[in-house]
């Protein structure tokens, strides 16, 4: 027996609570799509047909392919502070477990099997200046090298932005290697990064 779908891809015999509402949707398809081929290859016909929906919907949620873009570098974003807020909410007052956590998060991402390296860099790439996506990229990068600036003087370095910078530009790079297809730098990233730290002269406790 023939099923009736709604033209947004909805069965109206499934639970309300099983099928994710058509934004949704769309965006975690949009997500999946630029992530995997990047967003000039992936058209808002594509996006639609593969949450299910259409067309109509999809300018229904978001007025533009750009909107849909900004939405998703706000979705990146917002994974990448989150780990911030868990790395603070799990050791409160302690920077130097803080700091350890931090690496081994940097350990599962660069061992990881994701094949095209750092999302929102791969997005900064393909977007034009002026793009408002752009924008979000660049606060978020600000935002990160500030955390790092932060739990660096919480950890009681002497000079907490230069080795910000030195471990931001460390792991970045790492991340941009694994795009282009060479995993033999970026395995080493820990390790140099383990031994940066150690290096790095730290005020004695007051």
């Amino acid at each position: 027996m023939n099923k009736t779908i709604l033209r947004d891809g909805r069965n109206p015999e499934a639970s309300d609570a099983l099928v994710p509402p058509p934004r949704e949707r769309i965006l975690a398809v949009a997500c999946d799509l630029f992530y995997r081929n990047g967003i000039h290859a992936v058209g808002v016909e594509l996006i639609a047909e593969a949450a299910r929906t259409n067309k109509m919907t999809l300018y229904r949620h978001f007025k533009s392919k750009d909107d849909l873009v900004v939405e998703y570098a706000r979705q990146l974003a917002a994974a990448g502070d989150a780990v911030w807020v868990n790395l603070a909410a799990e050791h409160p007052g302690n920077p130097d477990k803080r700091l350890a956590a931090w690496i081994d998060h940097v350990e599962d991402i660069v061992t990881s099997n994701a094949e095209r390296g750092c999302a929102l860099a791969n997005a900064a790439v393909e977007l034009q200046p002026g793009h408002p996506a752009r924008s979000v990229i660049e606060d978020y990068k600000h935002r990160k090298r500030d955390h790092l600036v932060k739990l660096f003087r919480a950890a009681r370095y002497r000079e907490p932005e230069r080795l910000a910078d030195e471990v931001f530009l460390l792991f970045e790079g790492a991340r941009i290697s694994i795009q282009c297809g060479s995993r033999g730098p970026a395995t080493r990233l820990v390790r140099m990064l383990r031994d940066l730290l150690a290096k790095a002269p730290r005020k004695s406790r007051s």
